[in-house]
Order: structure tokens, then sequence, then C-alpha cells
């Protein structure tokens, strides 16, 4: 069996970075994803889906340095499901039912242009990029 969940989107908050006991660093953001369509009556409607995204080890570190709320960036990973095989289902605030998908990114590509690339704290410009997990996934090419 294999699964493979490709997102392109922008970080709806700054990445948080935490260690677990054994000293392993992981860092986690939420990420929103949109789509535009045009309903039956012809009317243009966005649908708007958000994700929390785990990045693990050295991976961890570089997202937590360089990415900030609003950068766009390109995840692969898989699906984490809760112990039900669905989403994390919870209730908001407001007493609504809410659901949220998990994913535990193997490769982070940072989308931005170079120009808006940030700072690295040396002077030196940060190239967008890609930051791989250690774990082998697969030489793929992406269709666009």
């Amino acid at each position: 069996m294999y699964q493979r969940l490709v997102l392109v989107g922008h970080l709806g908050r700054d990445p948080e970075m935490r260690y677990t006991p054994q000293g392993t660093p992981v860092t986690t953001f939420s990420m929103a994803t949109s789509r535009k369509y045009n309903t039956a009556d012809g009317q243009q409607k966005e649908e708007t889906t958000w994700f929390r995204v785990a990045v693990w080890g050295k991976q961890g570190e570089v997202v937590n340095q360089y990415l900030t709320k609003g950068r766009k960036v390109l995840v692969e990973g898989v699906l984490v499901p809760d112990e039900n095989g669905g989403p994390r289902i919870w209730t908001g605030q407001d007493g609504k039912p809410r659901a949220s998908f998990e994913v535990r990114a193997q490769t982070v590509r940072f989308l931005d242009p170079k120009r808006e690339a940030a700072a690295a704290p040396n002077g030196a410009a940060v190239v967008p990029g890609e930051v791989t997990a250690d774990e082998p996934t697969g030489a793929e090419e992406l269709p666009f």
C-alpha cells in the first residue's frame, strides 16, 4: 500500500518548534489550501481546507527558522489519522463540530520568489528550496 499527499498553500500561522523528551525537534504549523470553482448556477465559489503539518528532525529546525505566516509552501507527506482512521474531530468554542487533517511532512519546499525570501541571520539571502526528510521518499517528478 502507498500513500502520498501533495499540498500547495500558505502558512496560517508562524511555525512552532518543540522537542520530544528524547531531544528530537518537531515543528508544527497550520496550512491553508484553496480552490475556486463555478457552481451550477454560475456563481464563483472558493473553498479553503486547513491542514495541521508536523515536520520532524533537522528539517523541522530549518522550517522553524525560515518560514513565517503567509509564506507559500509545497508539502509532501502522509495523512495521520486518529484512532478511528479519520480526521481529528472536536467541538469548537462556538459549539459547532470541527475537524482537522493532520499531515506528517516528508518534504517541504519553499515557493516564495527569491526576492521575497527571508534573510538569514548572517545576512545571506535564503534561496527558496527544498528541505527533505532523512527517510527516502521516492524520485517522482511533480506534474506541475
